[in-house]
């Protein structure tokens, strides 16, 4: 079944603060709700990551790796996901107001046996909830970094 989700939040943070905290693998496992593991294998040659995975929705435990096939500091990465889910993961770091608008959207493929129009619903609801709370995390991680880093240097 395809499934598509996406949402943006502004965060009151610079754009490379925010790029280089998402660039961290384990940094994306301790803000999304579902990613149980995230770990990187290696550093690819167009300075991306390759990172191992592990999600789990509703029980269901999935594995596999991303691999940066778009990385362009401090703009914009690409991930191809391949194993139990596959499909792309784009992540967007945009200057505005003096924070930056951090987009995420995801495309991929869930497997099972269950007709996709049973399901659908109940993914779509879910993806949408975990995307608001992935961004809500990575606001309240940058900008309580953000004011430590303020408050060392005052």
């Amino acid at each position: 079944m395809a499934v598509h989700t996406s949402d943006d939040r502004w965060i009151d943070a610079p754009v490379e603060t925010v790029f280089v905290f998402m660039d961290e693998p384990s940094n994306q496992a301790a803000v999304t709700p579902s990613l149980t593991r995230a770990e990187r294998i290696e550093r690819l040659p167009n300075g991306g990551n390759r990172a191992a995975y592990e999600y789990e929705m509703f029980g269901v435990r999935f594995t596999g790796e991303v691999g940066a096939t778009t990385y362009e500091p401090p703009e914009r990465i690409v991930y191809e996901m391949t194993g139990d889910l596959s499909g792309r993961i784009a992540w967007r770091f945009e200057p505005e107001r003096g924070g930056t608008r951090l987009t995420y959207a995801a495309d991929y493929e869930v497997p099972g046996p269950l007709p996709g129009l049973l399901v659908a619903p109940l993914i779509s609801w879910y993806n949408r909830r975990e995307v608001r709370r992935l961004l809500e995390n990575v606001a309240e991680a940058v900008e309580g970094e953000e004011r430590s880093a303020v408050a060392s240097t005052s």
